[in-house]
């Protein structure tokens, strides 16, 4: 990968800034590392490459955004503004056996690396090409980036606003994912013990398959789910690698891959 090794920085009470941690300059480098900037990435790698990759930019901004919340220095809700109004992202480039992941905050890469792949040669000629990201795997990687978290009623309701969406139909499905998450919310709001509270994972992990349809997330979907969300949080936010941010994080994507949804 392209970017550096973390550098601690010069005093204890500093918090870790970009610089420290990667390759960049201007505004970028300056600013302090914070734990939505974080989520944010882990979610896009999630989404693009299937896991959050050890030791990648995800990673490394998780480590450093955790060390400046620990000490006091940002709050766990704190967003850069670049990351906030600029996004983040994860792209890939094909060639014949490769593609080159390229991982960036704002316009700055922070991370580029080569990963070999089968060459899948189209009739006529030609290479398949990158395939866009559905509501149903966004979900998915909500599992994964948020899935030990016990589900409240904004998460099912975001799950509920991204059924809708996938399918079509404003009709609630008897035992899909929209009404089991209804369920999972209601039984956590009277369980006392965490262990016994229904987890995000225990309702989104395959949630592809579990979905009568699906479809290309747009901009409009992000923006259905992420009002679901907001609107039955009582602190009006949304949570880091959540429904909401997983789905936004797919839209943004998909107009990162210039294709026409």
């Amino acid at each position: 990968m392209s970017q550096e090794q973390p550098r601690r920085p010069q005093e204890e009470n500093e918090p870790v800034k970009y610089g420290d941690i990667f390759n960049v300059s201007g505004e970028l480098a300056s600013k302090t590392v914070a734990p939505q900037d974080a989520a944010m990435m882990q979610t896009a790698e999630t989404l693009v490459l299937g896991q959050t990759q050890k030791g990648g930019p995800a990673s490394v901004m998780q480590s450093a955004a955790t060390r400046n919340e620990r000490a006091g220095l940002v709050r766990h809700e704190e967003a850069t503004d670049i990351a906030a109004y600029e996004g983040v992202t994860v792209t890939e480039t094909d060639a014949p056996g490769r593609r080159i992941i390229t991982e960036s905050v704002g316009r700055q890469v922070i991370g580029q690396y080569v990963q070999p792949t089968p060459i899948t040669q189209l009739p006529g000629g030609g290479f398949m090409q990158q395939n866009t990201i559905t509501i149903g795997e966004a979900l998915e990687a909500s599992a994964q980036t948020a899935g030990d978290r016990p589900i409240e009623q904004s998460d099912a309701a975001a799950i509920q606003a991204a059924e809708v969406r996938a399918t079509g139909s404003n009709v609630i499905i008897p035992g899909g994912l929209a009404a089991t998450a209804q369920s999972a919310a209601a039984h956590n709001a009277v369980t006392v013990r965490e262990e016994d509270k229904i987890k995000v994972s225990d309702v989104l992990t395959g949630a592809t398959a579990k979905l009568p349809a699906d479809k290309t997330a747009t901009r409009q979907d992000a923006e259905g789910v992420v009002s679901a969300e907001l609107r039955n949080n009582p602190d009006l936010v949304t949570r880091p690698g959540g429904v909401a941010a997983s789905v936004a994080a797919a839209a943004r994507l998909n107009e990162n891959m210039n294709v026409d949804i």
